[in-house]
């Protein structure tokens, strides 16, 4: 696990706003008052240019530090493991305080508002290096026993319901996902499309044993709905409670090799 501070944008903007605020202050307390002392009466003093960018961007930069820590992030899917309900080029919008509020850069939570659930869109930093931002579903939680075989899930020995949709056929960049069975799964209520390929062979996974695993204490498991196309907990185990960054649930824009409105404003379930 990552300890450390990640130099992300976070870090970045958190920097700007030390320096810009710092270089205001300074120049407010003490330059400032030379300035009025040494001009002549009625005059005003011109303002180093240092001093106004930093007075101009120090407000903008706070506003936008503060949103992006504890409201909502943008981030842009890069791959297609969420496939259907992700698209390569999709522009989502993360809800940074769904699972509480956490400080910038050092990422300790200060104040507890919601617990994660079975289900939710989940971005995380990927346990395996903390500067990477994954996105999964969230399918077990602590002392949950994840099954999976024949390409369904149990938890707890209860299977999820499934039902049949259609043959997907892609589009874009995700076309080569064309042939896959497109199912509807129901988690807790939380029904959302899935893509698993028509064949019946499944991959050995490396952190489960005779494919079931039990969540540890403070650790989720998460999937991918492109099932046969994800790298994710059934290879690289569990994701600590401090990882999670926040819940998606919208589509903002999406572009790829064009752009496609119909996704635009489409709600992440």
């Amino acid at each position: 696990m990552d300890t450390g501070i990640r130099f992300d944008f976070s870090t970045i903007l958190f920097l700007a706003v030390v320096i810009t605020g710092l270089i205001w202050l300074i120049d407010v307390m003490f330059f400032k008052p030379k300035r009025l002392a040494n001009s002549k009466e009625g005059e005003v003093p011109a303002v180093p240019v240092m001093a106004e960018y930093a007075k101009s961007f120090f407000p903008i930069i706070l506003i936008v530090l503060l949103l992006r820590s504890f409201l909502v992030e943008p981030f842009k899917i890069p791959s297609g493991s969420m496939m259907p309900t992700l698209l390569i080029g999709d522009l989502i919008l993360v809800n940074k305080f769904a699972y509480g509020i956490r400080l910038p850069v050092i990422n300790k939570k200060i104040i507890e508002i919601g617990e994660p659930k079975r289900g939710d869109v989940v971005v995380f930093r990927y346990p395996q290096n903390p500067s990477l931002d994954y996105i999964k579903r969230l399918i077990g939680l602590p002392g949950d026993r994840i099954t999976y075989r024949g390409k369904r899930l149990f938890i707890n020995g209860e299977p999820l319901q499934y039902e049949p949709i259609s043959t997907y056929i892609g589009s874009g960049s995700g076309v080569n996902m064309t042939g896959n069975k497109l199912l509807l799964e129901n988690i807790d209520g939380v029904k959302h499309q899935i893509l698993v390929e028509p064949s019946p062979y499944e991959h050995q996974y490396t952190c489960m044993q005779n494919n079931e695993f039990v969540v540890p204490a403070g650790e989720y498991f998460m999937m991918g709905d492109n099932r046969d196309h994800s790298n994710d907990s059934r290879f690289w185990c569990t994701v600590p409670e401090e990882n999670l960054v926040g819940r998606a649930f919208m589509i903002w824009m999406h572009w790829d090799d064009g752009v496609d409105w119909a996704r635009i404003g489409d709600s992440i379930n």
